[in-house]
């Protein structure tokens, strides 16, 4: 009886015997399967850099800014603008959908003076909470507290770029700068939280709301004093804002006047809603370039079969050769079942390693460089996906055309030129 070992010994024969052949074959399949894993990994590459460019806003994040109601539902004339305050968010840290409520009172038109530089950045008044709700990393020092707020403290906590144009490296921590001539101490620095040429965030400088509402308020006629610029919260539970975004806008248009089926009347981002759509996007990708690649695995399995059955008619004669001499059934079946398996297989295998190898220099080499982006990374579903069509291809590939080399008589194949 014929050993496995001496099997697959005639099969790496085969094989090395139509060098040429085999290696076209093999190509194909590694190209294919290769393909089909950077293809499958650029797209999560681009999944995974937008949920890391919302992930440095903030976990579950909600933004509401001030609005204009519309004096008919769907219509853009006659609308009248309202302001978001402190005491509305004051009633939100009641509701119990939210989580967490922070605000920001922002302005562009302030100018930042220190003895080495000026600049003007985006001068925001927060409260303490405000590193819960959003993604603020401090490199240095300490953030807006409690008490800054309570005291109206003239106190800066400075971005990263607004750091660098003010002070450019030179220690900050107790410094002066002044706003618009107001001298404020500078009590920290925040790391930084913008990728690539957007760093708008990069430029704030925090102070406290209540020292932002005394000296710099909102301009403009009719505009209550603790107007804010924005309110921003979290949802309670977790990665859907539904609820908590029916509530919030059943008491902002409560306390504005309006009714909150006035879907118009709210300006607000919702960074949940944002990565389920890039999700879905992504997924419908993914889908989409699995279908092709199984599609081209399939068509690889069709030229493997093809060779087989070539091989199977050249070698006709050997195969009689070998029933007439006591090969059963069973190993001239075995011989070239193995056979196209490890020609898909032996394929597939270096074509995962080749892709793999390829995501990992481009990991190297672009991680950090493109912004809303990350390199290509080897997706585990997509090489089991792969390895899972070639191995049914390979088995494929090798039975049909096996049973028909094992189904030839051995006097009639002997008779063939």
């Amino acid at each position: 009886m014929q050993s496995f070992a001496d099997t697959l010994g005639q099969v790496f024969r085969a094989i090395a015997a139509n060098k040429l052949r085999s290696f076209l074959t093999m190509f194909g399949i590694a190209w294919g399967v290769g393909s089909l894993l950077v293809l499958v990994g650029l797209g999560e590459g681009f999944r995974s850099g937008q949920r890391r460019n919302l992930m440095r806003l903030g976990n579950d994040l909600v933004m509401m800014w001030n609005g204009t109601i519309p004096a008919v539902a769907n219509q853009h004339t006659g609308m009248r603008p309202y302001q978001l305050t402190m005491g509305d968010a004051a009633v939100l840290r009641h509701l119990h959908e939210l989580r967490a409520v922070t605000v920001e009172l922002g302005r562009s038109d302030l100018y930042e003076v220190s003895q080495w530089a000026n600049t003007s950045s985006h001068v925001i008044g927060v409260l303490p909470n405000y590193t819960v709700v959003r993604f603020i990393p401090m490199a240095s020092g300490r953030f807006i507290d409690a008490a800054d707020v309570a005291d109206r403290r003239r106190v800066a906590v400075l971005g990263f770029k607004a750091a660098q144009l003010l002070f450019n490296g030179r220690p900050l921590e107790g410094e002066a700068i002044t706003i618009n001539g107001t001298a404020f101490t500078v009590i920290g620095a925040v790391g930084k939280i913008s990728r690539g040429d957007n760093d708008y965030d990069d430029q704030k400088v925090y102070l406290p709301v209540s020292t932002m509402q005394e000296l710099f308020p909102l301009k403009g006629e009719n505009i209550a004093r603790d107007a804010l610029t924005s309110i921003q919260y979290q949802p309670t539970k977790a990665g859907d804002a539904t609820a908590a975004v029916a509530a919030v806008h059943r008491v902002i248009a409560a306390r504005h006047g309006f009714d909150p089926a006035m879907k118009d009347a709210f300006q607000e981002w919702n960074t949940i809603q944002e990565m389920k759509m890039v999700g879905a996007i992504f997924t419908a990708m993914d889908v989409f370039l699995g279908g092709v690649g199984i599609v081209t695995l399939g068509l690889g399995a069709v030229g493997i079969i093809n060779i087989m059955l070539v091989s199977v008619t050249e070698r006709t004669r050997e195969i009689g050769l070998l029933k007439a001499l006591g090969a059963t059934r069973r190993s001239i079946l075995s011989q070239f079942f193995w056979e196209g398996l490890l020609l898909t297989g032996i394929s597939g295998m270096v074509g995962v390693g080749l892709s793999a190898g390829f995501m990992a220099v481009l990991q190297m080499a672009l991680t950090d460089k493109m912004p809303g982006w990350d390199p290509p990374r080897l997706v585990p579903w997509s090489a089991a996906l792969a390895l899972g069509s070639l191995i049914v291809s390979g088995v494929v590939a090798g039975l049909y055309p096996a049973s028909k080399a094992a189904e030839l008589d051995p006097i009639e194949a002997l008779r063939r030129e």
